[in-house]
């Protein structure tokens, strides 16, 4: 049975494109460092952009970063409109990504359990039992 695509899905792709061009090239705010956008997603009714970032580099607190992008979120919006065909253009909302992050913490909890359970040559835990 085939997947229903809905236009906000569609939608949101290309407001992700759009959106990710205008951060690396038009928008550049050297407190922010590199700003990576993960995820877009658009309300099902078009209210509401959500769009999910990531900082590497910055010199500013995650929580700082989106606060300087969502006070911006209006100026990206206004160009936003200017490169994408919409009846009404979504409001604008940046949201910290924290998933890099916590698959960090895993492959630390993953690294450190496996360096408690000893293995052999074939890779295979040592049974311990007698």
């Amino acid at each position: 049975m085939p997947r229903e695509f809905f236009r906000s899905d569609r939608v949101a792709a290309q407001l992700q494109r759009e959106l990710a061009e205008l951060l690396r090239t038009e928008f550049k705010n050297p407190q922010l460092g590199l700003v990576t956008l993960s995820d877009v997603e658009v309300t099902r009714d078009m209210s509401l952009i959500k769009a999910y970032v990531s900082f590497f580099g910055s010199s500013e607190t995650p929580q700082q970063c989106v606060k300087t992008l969502n006070q911006h979120a209006s100026k990206l919006r206004h160009a936003l409109s200017s490169r994408i065909r919409l009846r009404v253009m979504p409001d604008l909302r940046f949201i910290h990504d924290d998933s890099i992050d916590r698959g960090m913490r895993m492959e630390e909890l993953l690294g450190s359990i496996k360096a408690s359970h000893p293995t052999d040559e074939d890779g295979e835990a040592k049974d311990e039992t007698p």
